[in-house]
């Protein structure tokens, strides 16, 4: 499980190793291009709701990974959330069905 850190808050967000890598790229696209936008995610398993961060290229963050090697992504899942945080609802993150979004893009992609 990796941790997002975001500002000064000591608390991080746990997010997968997998989903992580996924979101640190994302992010990265976007506030090196000056870019501001929201992250939302929830985690109906732990009854935490939904939580919404403002992420701007001000603001510190820090990507903790438990694993030492990245893994491979699906462009199709890149892709969609690319297009997610560039929309007015920013990036929406399902923590615990994740990988049923990223197995169904991938999937769409081999159909079209």
């Amino acid at each position: 499980m990796g941790k997002l850190f975001y500002g000064s808050d000591p608390q991080p967000i746990d997010i997968d190793d997998r989903l992580l890598q996924y979101v640190q790229i994302v992010v990265a696209t976007k506030l090196r291009r000056g870019e501001s936008f929201t992250l939302t995610w929830t985690q109906r398993d732990t009854g935490a709701g939904r939580q919404t961060v403002w992420l701007q290229p001000a603001i510190p963050l820090r990507f903790v990974y438990a694993t030492e090697t990245a893994e491979r992504l699906s462009p199709a899942y890149m892709r969609q959330l690319a297009d997610q945080a560039a929309g007015t609802a920013g990036l929406m993150l399902d923590l615990d069905r994740w990988q049923q979004q990223e197995n169904s893009a991938a999937v769409h992609l081999v159909a079209a």
